[in-house]
């Protein structure tokens, strides 16, 4: 069976958002639709924290066209005011003013969204895990946005076989950059005009960890837990540079508690229309 990689023309409504030293943030206008959250139980790399598949109808919204850089977090963490914390300049392990930041804690994510915020006027946050996935697929079924695999030329992500990863459907092994990349490196945007979904960093979403689906809400807000303490397990979607590919599907979800930071952890941003 020949290996056909799902690609389309489109033209991304977008705005910038300026920050006070560094390049602004390219916010990509992200339609709403409705779409059928989580994987069936035949995909390749199904697991139970996946299902029950569910329809959720999400409002249109903004959403980072990349993660967020080093650059822009540094031009957040040294020029905007502190609202609840203080913010590490230079958080990240592999430096690079290009390179997603990463070694950020969920209440680090928070922090630089109420700064931006309060900066901009404009509310950003972090997406709740259903707007994530939704931006994610752009219209998509299949385990990843361009198609039924993943390949190191569309993605980065644990392609070699160390530590026994193998490639995912009719993939081949590939290139294990063994670090973060620049965000925009791969030249493989989904419909929605975003970039880096797959691999690079894990990144924070809003909603309090849950098991399963069961129970979920079906309007695109985040799942919140009002029970759960401040340093409770959050979401974490996307893969990583670190990752076997099955972990770098559209459905996968992590978790982690809040406050944690590793090296392979970074965010992106939305905003309201």
């Amino acid at each position: 069976m020949a290996l056909v990689l799902k690609r389309r023309p489109g033209n991304a409504k977008y705005f910038t958002q300026a920050l006070p030293k560094g390049p602004g943030i390219d916010m990509v206008y992200i339609p709403g639709g409705s779409f059928m959250m989580g994987s069936p139980d035949t995909e390749e790399g199904h697991q139970p924290r996946e299902s029950p598949q569910h329809s959720v109808t999400v409002p249109a919204f903004f959403m980072g066209k990349y993660p967020i850089t080093q650059a822009q977090w540094k031009a957040v963490a040294d020029h905007l005011p502190q609202i609840n914390h203080k913010l590490n300049p230079k958080p990240s392990k592999f430096d690079g003013n290009h390179y997603p930041v990463e070694s950020v804690s969920w209440h680090d994510a928070i922090e630089f969204c109420a700064r931006l915020s309060k900066y901009s006027d404009r509310e950003y946050s972090l997406p709740s895990e259903a707007q994530w996935e939704y931006a994610c697929r752009a219209g998509t079924t299949t385990p990843f946005h361009f198609g039924e695999t993943i390949g190191s030329d569309l993605a980065n992500y644990r392609a070699d076989d160390s530590l026994g990863s193998k490639p995912y459907g009719l993939g081949k092994l590939g290139k294990f950059h063994s670090k973060t990349t620049p965000v925009g490196l791969f030249k493989v945007a989904n419909a929605f005009g975003l970039y880096d979904m797959h691999g690079n960093v894990w990144e924070w979403c809003l909603d309090h960890w849950h098991k399963n689906y069961e129970g979920a809400a079906i309007t695109g807000s985040a799942w919140l837990d009002p029970k759960a303490s401040e340093n409770a397990l959050r979401v974490l979607r996307g893969g990583s540079w670190y990752d076997d590919p099955r972990f770098c599907r559209s459905a996968s979800r992590f978790r982690d508690v809040a406050v944690n930071c590793y090296y392979d952890f970074g965010f992106r941003v939305i905003s309201r229309v």
